[in-house]
């Protein structure tokens, strides 16, 4: 009859590695050991082992082992229990003395031992162990698999180590950390604004211990004079006595989506969602609150556990974290994005580029939305948890993980990075030494290989141009060059306020709309910038809708001296043909307008065959010629002075009026 503990070890080395211990034919008979007295404290130790009696079980083990210090189960089952409590050198010692007193008793002892020297950073020992290990027939695909990623780990840290990249993380300070844990770090594009989970105890007089007795709330601070104010609950509705944690703020800071579980026992105050974990939103209210948080629905949320959510800087889309099915294996990022509805709906797993048979956590996607920050275990790194980055491709997929290296990855488990629009600021949460107790956030110069696209943001207000009231707007932001759409967004309701990211070096074009106004148009330039924290400011008036009112188109390009539009000129005018759909009954004047540069007749002709081609482009794209009129105005109506290079473009123009 074969006894509980031979059963524990063929549970380890047999079912669950696919192998088999040289001896198994005797092991079914007999121990290594002769010694009843050791067998006894062995199988005792088994006792305690099973009901979590780990320091009990150790002792039994040494005595087993004092009284037979060749009893190769006993040592190895207490490398075992060394390596379940991360004491690992013990472990390692223990395995070591059971392979050399018979080398191939446990085959799987190789793999023990591989893992062990990887996390005690014995990289020529681990790679001996696992190639050892690899070295055996009939071992099953996912020890191979796991055995060769231990492998290629102790090669890559061998490496890393010798090589270290730049890191001096510094301490976000006591008005940021607090003696409980500080971690999952979000912050807005300007990084005026941090919200991150602490894990506080409900009850200060109860156990300080029991996780029954600690919710995890959200924490801001602002940053006044580039020093962080002290730390606030952010409060009810996001904020209950369950636990809400896992979150991500919108680049303009109004939007905040999170995590929240349902109800367990001994763990009130879940929410209700298709799950045991779901993703939440709330949106800022004009007062600056928040308002009450809504489940995000299918097809993000499921009946599996999904968490951890990054949203992109033009709100369409959101990566997670899911262990629902479909996946690569353990829990995988996924992505979903908005339909031309508004309404999440393209749901993807980032596949195998990204995510491996193991865990995948903490996915930051940059405000450039193109450079994924994530935490893995399934790829080549330092023996736990690390730090990768993948960036888009051109045709749409990501790359190859890229470890970010030494002493940013360690031997333990590294995750929760946000790196800010600038690219060169990242945030994280680590308990080391110096802290304030527990996680503490920290921030440090991201070294340049590691660093996304650069962005800046583009900040300002869309307001009633006669009662000077905030308006809620649509706006659009153009890529001018390729006429690709980078950006739809709405301005605050009330304040009329909008912030948004966009990549450096390029040159933009904004539209904003609002039904009953007439639309304005601007272009700007973030090609040359030298400071990148500093925000390109916009204010936006709007004229409501009444004859007489004038709109500067201020995107209709023409060659020097010609009437000949530019292809760039279509955006603005194929907005402008949205413009008088909608508003049907409207009919309108087009005016050309020049500087004072030539000849006067020369001018009106050019300004009359400006306006004209405007007009042409529109009848031929389905607008009623009835409804509109074209003229030229040449030089006779300058809204700048003609003494400038700035004067002189700002007069060189086509606008619409409203006619009725």
């Amino acid at each position: 009859m074969i006894n509980k503990i031979k059963v524990f070890f063929l549970m380890i080395y047999t079912l669950c590695l696919g192998i088999t211990p040289i001896n198994a034919q005797k092991i079914d008979k007999k121990y290594s050991s002769s010694s009843n007295k050791a067998i006894k404290n062995f199988e005792n130790a088994q006792v305690s082992f099973d009901a979590r009696k780990d320091d009990e079980a150790i002792e039994l083990l040494q005595k087993s082992i004092k009284i037979d210090p060749n009893f190769i189960e006993a040592h190895m089952f207490l490398a075992e229990v060394f390596g379940e409590n991360k004491k690992y050198k013990e472990a390692l010692e223990e395995a070591r003395t059971a392979t050399s007193i018979s080398p191939d008793f446990f085959k799987s002892a190789y793999y023990s031992m591989g893992f062990w020297a990887l996390k005690l950073q014995l990289y020529d020992e681990s790679e001996k162990n696992f190639n050892h290990f690899l070295a055996y027939k009939g071992i099953s695909a996912e020890a191979k698999s796991n055995a060769t990623l231990g492998l290629k780990s102790a090669q890559f840290a061998r490496v890393a180590i010798k090589n270290p990249v730049s890191f001096n993380p510094l301490n976000m300070g006591k008005q940021v950390n607090s003696a409980e844990n500080d971690y999952l770090p979000a912050i807005t594009a300007d990084e005026q604004t941090l919200v991150y989970t602490r894990l506080i105890p409900k009850d200060p007089n109860g156990s300080q211990t029991d996780m029954r007795n600690k919710s995890e709330d959200f924490y801001s601070c602002k940053k006044t004079n580039n020093e962080w104010s002290k730390a606030i609950n952010i409060g009810p509705p996001i904020n209950t006595i369950g636990n809400e944690g896992a979150q991500c703020i919108s680049a303009d800071g109004q939007t905040l989506v999170f995590t929240a579980c349902k109800e367990y026992e001994g763990y009130p105050g879940g929410r209700k969602g298709f799950g045991s974990c779901d993703l939440f939103i709330a949106k800022k209210m004009a007062n600056g609150g928040w308002g009450a948080p809504e489940n995000i629905g299918k097809p993000i949320n499921t009946e599996y556990w999904d968490s951890q959510p990054s949203m992109s800087s033009d709100g369409q889309t959101i990566y997670f974290v899911s262990n629902r099915a479909g996946g690569q294996g353990g829990t995988d990022i996924w992505k979903c994005t908005k339909n031309e509805a508004g309404k999440w709906a393209n749901l993807v797993n980032l596949g195998d580029s990204v995510n491996s048979p193991e865990n995948e956590e903490s996915p930051y996607i940059h405000p450039d939305n193109k450079t994924l920050y994530f935490s893995s275990e399934g790829w080549p790194g330092m023996g736990n948890k690390d730090l990768f980055l993948s960036r888009i491709k051109k045709d749409g997929k990501f790359s190859t993980p890229m470890n970010l290296g030494y002493p940013i990855n360690t031997g333990e488990s590294e995750r929760d990075l946000i790196v800010s629009a600038n690219a060169k600021t990242a945030y994280f949460s680590s308990e080391r030494p110096g802290g304030n107790g527990g996680l503490d956030l920290y921030s440090f110069e991201l070294y340049k290989e590691a660093q996304p696209q650069a962005v800046t943001y583009v900040k300002g207000k869309v307001f009633d141009k006669v009662t000077k009231i905030g308006l809620e707007a649509k706006f659009e932001l153009i890529d001018l060059e390729t006429g690709q759409m980078v950006m739809q967004a709405t301005s605050m309701p009330g304040s009329g306020e909008f912030l948004v990211c966009l990549p450096i070096n390029k040159n933009y074009l904004m539209n904003v709309s609002k039904n009953g106004y007439l639309f304005a148009s601007e272009n700007f330039s973030l090609k040359g910038l030298t400071d990148n924290l500093k925000a390109y400011e916009m204010n936006v008036p709007l004229t409501p809708i009444k004859a007489g009112e004038k709109v500067v188109l201020k995107n209709i390009f023409f060659e020097t001296a010609s009437f000949t539009l530019k292809e760039e000129s279509k955006i603005e005018l194929q907005k402008l043909k949205s413009f008088l759909i909608l508003n049907a009954t409207t009919t309108i004047e087009i005016g050309g307008h020049t500087d004072n540069v030539g000849d006067k007749k020369s001018n009106q002709i050019l300004s009359e065959n400006r306006a004209k081609a405007v007009y042409d482009y529109l009848i031929a794209n389905e607008i009623a010629k009835e409804r509109l009129t074209f003229k030229g105005f040449g030089d006779t109506m300058p809204i700048d002075d003609n003494k400038t290079e700035t004067g002189k473009a700002n007069n060189r123009r086509t606008e619409f009026m409203i006619v009725k």
